[in-house]
């Protein structure tokens, strides 16, 4: 079917643009049309073969909507369903005004599958690469119980908490990344510019040339002599290791060893645990089936691993044990807070008792990351020190036999 391209203005006056498929312009005008879109220009698309920047990008994942935009979606939304708002106006409204390209024109086709008769869960059901499955799984029951206005309320509390989770974790990595960095740089500079300065120097030593001073030149001799051959290395590396990630084996090799990490393997744990018992938290609170829950959740663990831990409690649950005892078989929870899960299952608290536990994690989370810099402080000082002693020693040594030969030491 062809494909037009039009340019309009909505109801309230803001630009709309897009791209429709319809067999004649008139069919175009009159979809904008009931959508409140005063059309200005309608054009066939260009048929071509060659594929724009910004197509490439989209298809390369570039342009995704940041967790900031899915905030803001979700406040939005709880704002429109709340007042009443139709909701193809306020979805009309949020495709409008949504800074990001790739979410506007996406509500735009949620927009348009919503027009066409399909429910606003499986409208959003179509961009899986958008909407997360427990996203839509919430927003499903609250379609069928009435209550999506708290499905949204409940959406962006969840990712409000997993966006201040992401930012501590980013701001305790900082200072380690920058002092690696800066320590990276410098040896490079030293082996590739200011060893080779001093070389023809020293070689004037003869076979008196000092052992560390003896490693530097031969380290530094190399990285000249190897420079692209290292660097195509690897690359060729880094991608293999990408490529061995991405397998289903080789991505849940990768995420349990990462579980095992010193320093960070902790804290990468107890915030996936976080994650995992704040959706479960909101999932039950949402009236979610608990298998359900689990295989939801099992989708956005981020790890591997911990998903199928996270599934063969769902198996568990199936084959009739209760949450509590189906999370006793796996090694995710400390037995205090399997103890609170068993008493939320038998007071019929368990949402607030789960709320409780990610309340738990993320504090933990605090505490190990307010401490992180004080435990990996010693590590770094300890090998920058070790960096310092090798390339001074590798430097001075001979300067001082020189100095101490020409004064007749």
């Amino acid at each position: 079917m062809p494909e037009f391209i039009y340019r309009g203005r909505s109801s309230n006056g803001a630009a709309v643009h897009g791209r429709l498929e319809a067999t004649q312009p008139s069919q175009v005008a009159a979809h904008l049309q009931s959508r409140g879109v005063t059309p200005i220009e309608i054009r066939a698309a260009a048929i071509t073969k060659d594929i724009e920047f910004d197509e490439i990008w989209r298809k390369l994942g570039g342009g995704r909507p940041r967790i900031d935009d899915m905030i803001m979606f979700c406040r939005q939304m709880h704002t429109i369903t709340r007042a009443g708002l139709p909701l193809l106006q306020g979805m009309q409204g949020l495709a409008d005004t949504t800074h990001n390209v790739v979410l506007a024109d996406t509500l735009r086709e949620v927009l348009a599958s919503l027009e066409s008769g399909r429910s606003l869960a499986a409208s959003l059901a179509r961009h899986p690469k958008i909407f997360s499955r427990l996203m839509i799984s919430i927003i499903e029951v609250g379609e069928v119980t009435g209550t999506l206005d708290k499905a949204f309320k409940r959406l962006h509390e969840y990712i409000s908490l997993e966006r201040q989770i992401a930012d501590r974790v980013r701001a305790a990595s900082r200072y380690p990344a920058i002092v690696l960095t800066a320590i990276g740089i410098a040896i490079t500079i030293i082996t590739v510019f200011v060893i080779p300065k001093f070389a023809p120097i020293f070689r004037t030593l003869g076979d008196d040339i000092p052992v560390p001073t003896k490693i530097l030149m031969g380290v530094s001799q190399f990285a000249q002599d190897n420079g692209v051959l290292l660097i195509v290395l690897g690359i060729l590396a880094w991608f293999a290791f990408d490529y061995w990630r991405k397998t289903p084996k080789g991505r849940y090799r990768w995420d349990k060893a990462r579980l095992n990490f010193p320093v960070i393997g902790h804290i990468t744990r107890e915030v996936a645990l976080a994650r995992i018992t704040r959706s479960l938290a909101l999932s039950l609170e949402s009236g979610l089936p608990v298998n359900q829950t689990l295989t939801t959740i099992a989708d956005t663990t981020g790890n591997a691993y911990l998903s199928e831990l996270v599934l063969g409690m769902r198996a568990s649950v199936e084959r009739g044990e209760t949450l509590s005892q189906s999370a006793a078989h796996t090694t995710l929870f400390t037995p205090l807070i399997l103890q609170m899960i068993a008493v939320g299952e038998e007071t019929g608290a368990l949402s607030e008792l789960l709320e409780e536990t990610a309340d738990h994690y993320e504090r933990e989370v605090d505490y190990r990351l307010d401490n992180l810099s004080a435990a990996l402080e010693p590590l770094l000082i300890v090998g920058v020190g070790v960096c310092v002693l090798i390339l001074a020693l590798g430097v001075f040594l001979p300067l001082w036999d020189m100095v101490g030969k020409a004064r007749g030491f």
